[in-house]
């Protein structure tokens, strides 16, 4: 664990610790509701527009090597869809899991996407229908 901690913060790109201290500030509406609504309460150590190489994530819990990604519009044009595929691989390769929700999903699904998190954090099973499907914003 130690030495993962150390990895990803060998590959922090100073560079982009500005724009990702502007992100936090910035955070958009769906981002503010998962950090404030759920994300902050939890009893482990979550990152918020965390620098990991030459990317900035949007949330990092290194205690189990999760990324959570909130989704917009822009994810789910061609051009889009390579960037996040390319990233993902980027951070598959250092061992970290990611998972993307949409921004209709926290509008529209907020408890399944806070219970979907749990169990991926916590390992925790759900009484939810499951965990919020993948796709685009509607």
């Amino acid at each position: 664990m130690l030495l993962m901690r150390c990895i990803v913060n060998e590959l922090h790109n100073h560079k982009l610790t500005g724009l990702s201290q502007n992100l936090r500030r910035d955070m958009t509406k769906e981002e503010k509701r998962l950090w404030y609504d759920y994300l902050r309460k939890l009893p482990i150590t979550i990152h918020r527009q965390k620098v990991i190489g030459n990317y900035i994530v949007d949330f990092y819990c290194a205690g189990v090597k999760l990324v959570i990604e909130l989704d917009g519009r822009q994810h789910y044009n061609e051009e889009g869809r390579e960037a996040d595929r390319i990233r993902d691989e980027f951070l598959a390769g250092l061992g970290i899991n990611v998972v993307r929700y949409t921004n209709r999903q926290i509008k529209d699904n907020f408890s399944g996407v806070c219970k979907d998190i749990e169990k991926r954090i916590f390992g925790t099973s759900s009484t939810a229908s499951g965990p919020p499907s993948p796709q685009g914003e509607g």
